[in-house]
């Protein structure tokens, strides 16, 4: 197969100071020249991804496709000597939200990656190389899901251990999460509907009642489109006229709506967690801290506030005896529940202390490419992570191995 680069490998290359407008051109003029380079089509269409520019999303798929006609495998060989493991990692087309990205979590490691792509109504290439073990990496989304119904065949009739199994990702909507985290103690998670436009409008225009729709509706609540990620066409909507407004500028035709839940803490601040679970066990990936309630890290200004840092490096120098041991049984039941091998959740606390749980999915973005001049306290968190995920995977292949 071709040299391939991934996405782990071209955002550590813009993040060395490899200006995207000058790797750009160097992938366009070696794709003049080698038209038939699936890997550097690929390369090229998720640099265009990163650029977050919504302009370049149409090209950026196109050439994904264009690419994935060609080939569906691509390999990442290890970064140094070790362990010898090969993972089959079955991802799926789409922006940096549709998968895990695995090559993040096994950056600079001993693990050789193996990203296969499925295609909808498309069979998996034969033979596949040696691998030793699958992990499913495609994430839950509507698009997504006839295509892990697909590679849930594949994974049923596999030889060798497979991680997060396509049926347990397929309950990973933020509807389905909220129902099944119903029964856990110590969490709060208000119930989220999948409601259609018109019954939106409806609501909007006081003609239904907003309990019609939604089981503990009361206002302020909020609504997004059912794939939106990043806070896109994310609000808070205070009453049946802010229904009306919103739905003027956004054109979908099917949103997810549940209760609004204050989480500021005294201060005025909210505060954000994300946290990973390996194998069971929960780690702390970032915190993030803004005035306004709807945050995401890139959003929450944390490069400019030192005093923010400070919060967040003392959350993850205490979580093991602070956060994680606070929720341990409140984790332990998700966890109990979810039957993922490895997942993280975006969540907060109530004034009362419960976990405020706002998602839940295996395809958050987990990575250690913040710099280290500004987060010198986030490498060894995130070595600590990352090494928990190899020994999760390197326990799966000795456990399948004795029980052979």
């Amino acid at each position: 197969m071709p040299a391939y680069i991934g996405f782990a490998g071209l955002w550590r290359l813009l993040l060395s100071g490899l200006e995207i407008f000058r790797l750009g051109p160097l992938l366009e003029a070696h794709l003049e020249r080698n038209p038939d380079d699936a890997a550097a089509m690929m390369d090229m269409a998720t640099l265009l991804i990163l650029t977050l520019i919504p302009e370049n999303r149409g090209p950026a798929f196109a050439l994904q496709a264009r690419a994935l006609e060609m080939q569906q495998l691509y390999r990442l060989p290890a970064a140094r000597k070790g362990a010898g493991l090969r993972v089959l990692a079955i991802a799926s087309p789409g922006d940096m939200t549709a998968i895990t990205h695995l090559d993040c979590l096994l950056e600079d490691s001993d693990v050789e990656l193996l990203m296969l792509y499925a295609r909808p109504q498309r069979p998996l290439p034969s033979p596949l190389p040696d691998h030793d073990l699958v992990f499913v990496s495609a994430g839950e989304s509507v698009p997504n899901r006839p295509l892990l119904k697909q590679i849930e065949s594949f994974t049923n009739a596999s030889t060798k251990p497979v991680l997060n199994a396509p049926d347990r990702i397929l309950r990973l909507s933020r509807d389905s999460v909220s129902a099944l985290l119903k029964p856990v103690p110590g969490i709060v998670m208000p119930m989220t509907m999948a409601v259609g436009r018109h019954s939106l409008e409806q609501v909007g225009r006081a003609e239904r009642p907003l309990a019609a729709i939604l089981e503990d509706g009361v206002f302020p609540i909020i609504a997004r489109p059912l794939d939106s990620q990043g806070g896109k066409d994310l609000a808070k909507l205070d009453g049946p006229a802010a229904i009306a407004d919103y739905l003027r500028t956004a054109a979908d035709g099917e949103f997810f709506v549940s209760r609004f839940v204050d989480y500021s803490a005294p201060d005025g601040l909210f505060r954000k967690y994300r946290v990973v679970l390996i194998a069971g066990r929960p780690y702390a990936c970032h915190m993030a801290i803004s005035t306004h309630w709807m945050i995401h890290y890139v959003n929450a200004d944390m490069d400019a506030s030192a005093a923010k840092r400070d919060e967040e490096a003392r959350f993850m120098a205490d979580f093991d005896t602070r956060f994680a041991l606070r929720h341990q049984h409140s984790l332990a039941g998700i966890d109990a529940l979810m039957g993922l091998d490895y997942y993280g959740i975006d969540c907060a606390e109530t004034a009362d202390e419960r976990l405020l749980v706002f998602e839940v999915d295996t395809a958050m973005l987990v990575h250690a490419m913040d710099p280290p001049d500004l987060y010198p306290y986030k490498r060894a968190q995130m070595r600590k992570l990352f090494g928990a995920f190899r020994s999760m995977l390197l326990t799966a292949v000795e456990s399948a191995g004795q029980g052979k």
